[in-house]
C-alpha cells in the first residue's frame, strides 16, 4: 500500500487510520456488481486508504468486502474495518454481528457502530433490558469488536444525548458546508465528543454528490478539503469508480487545508439553500 495519505490516531480506539476512508455507499451499496465493487476496493487498498465503512443495511456491501478479504487475507490486519447494525434489540444486534463477521470473512471488527439513531424512543429501546446497547458493550468486552460507536445525521440533539449517556469510542456525523450554516453537529456534538476523547468521523461530505457544482468551482476535492479542515479525524466518501477513489485518496494527502477566508466563501455559497440541502436531516427538498 502507498503511504501518501495522511494518517491519524482515531480517538481512543488507539488505531492509526488514513484521514480519508472508503464509504459504504456508492458502488458498494448494490447487489450483483461484483467486478465494479472489486475495482473500487482494489484501488482504495492500493492507494493507501485504510479506513473501510460498511453496514448491514447497505445492500451487498458486506459481501463485497468478504470477497475482497478472501483474495487479500494478509491485508485484513493492515486496515481498519467497520460496519454497523440498525437493530435495537440485544438479539437482533448479536445476530447482525454474527452475520457481518461471517459474510465479511472477518474474525473481528475494528469498529462496530449503532446505526442511524434518530429518536429518543430509539435511545430508550437500546438502553432497556434486552436492548441492543448491551450487545455492543458485550461484543467489545469479548473482543469480537475492538471499538464501538454511534452514527446519526438526522438530529444532533439525539446524537449528543447518546454521547452523554453511553460509553462510546467514536461518532460518525455529517460534515460539510451546510452543517456550518445549520450548526449543532459541528459546533455542538463534535466538541462534546472531543471532551470524551472520542474519535470523530465525517460523512455526507459531498451531499450524495448534490453539492458538487463545477460551474461554481465546487468540486469533490473542494468539499473533501473543507471537511478535513474541520475538527474530525477521518472523513468517508462513497465511491462508484476507481477514478473517484483516486480523487479521494489524492485529497487525503498532506496538502494545505483551505484557509478561513476560503472556507467562509464556500459556506456562503450554501447559506441561501442550507435547509433544503440538508436532505439527510429529514428535510424534504
Amino acid at each position: 500500500m502507498d503511504s501518501v495519505i495522511e494518517r491519524i490516531i482515531l480517538g481512543r480506539t488507539g488505531k492509526k487510520v488514513s484521514r480519508v476512508g472508503l464509504g459504504g455507499e456508492g458502488i458498494l451499496r448494490t447487489y450483483g456488481r461484483d467486478w465494479e465493487a472489486a475495482s473500487v476496493l482494489e484501488t482504495a487498498y492500493a492507494s493507501g486508504i485504510t479506513y473501510y465503512d460498511s453496514a448491514r443495511a447497505y445492500s451487498g456491501s458486506e459481501g463485497y468486502y468478504g470477497q475482497f478479504w478472501e483474495r487479500h487475507p494478509d491485508g485484513k490486519g493492515r486496515v481498519f474495518q467497520t460496519s454497523k447494525s440498525a437493530e435495537r434489540t440485544y438479539q437482533g444486534a448479536i445476530d447482525d454481528l454474527a452475520h457481518t463477521l461471517r459474510v465479511m470473512n472477518r474474525e473481528y471488527l475494528d469498529l462496530w457502530q449503532i446505526h442511524d439513531i434518530r429518536t429518543r424512543d430509539e435511545l430508550r429501546r437500546l438502553e432497556s433490558p434486552g436492548g441492543g446497547l448491551s450487545a455492543f458493550y458485550e461484543a467489545r468486552e469479548t473482543g469480537l469488536v475492538r471499538s464501538i460507536g454511534v452514527t446519526g445525521h438526522h438530529d444532533p440533539e439525539i446524537i449528543r444525548d447518546a454521547l452523554q449517556r453511553w460509553d462510546l469510542d467514536t461518532v460518525l456525523l455529517p460534515v460539510n458546508p451546510v452543517e456550518s450554516v445549520l450548526g449543532d453537529f459541528l459546533d455542538g456534538v463534535i466538541p462534546l465528543a472531543r471532551e470524551k476523547g472520542m474519535g470523530v468521523i465525517g460523512m455526507k461530505v459531498l451531499g450524495a454528490s448534490r453539492y458538487i457544482v463545477p460551474q461554481s468551482e465546487i468540486l469533490p476535492e473542494t468539499l473533501i478539503r473543507f471537511a478535513l479542515a474541520q475538527d474530525v479525524d477521518v472523513i468517508i466518501v462513497g465511491c462508484s469508480t476507481p477514478s473517484e477513489v483516486r480523487t479521494l485518496a489524492t485529497s487525503g494527502s498532506a496538502t494545505m487545508p483551505p484557509d478561513g477566508e476560503e472556507q467562509s466563501k464556500l459556506v456562503e455559497k450554501f447559506r441561501p439553500h442550507a435547509q433544503r440541502l440538508a436532505f439527510y436531516r429529514g428535510v424534504i427538498p
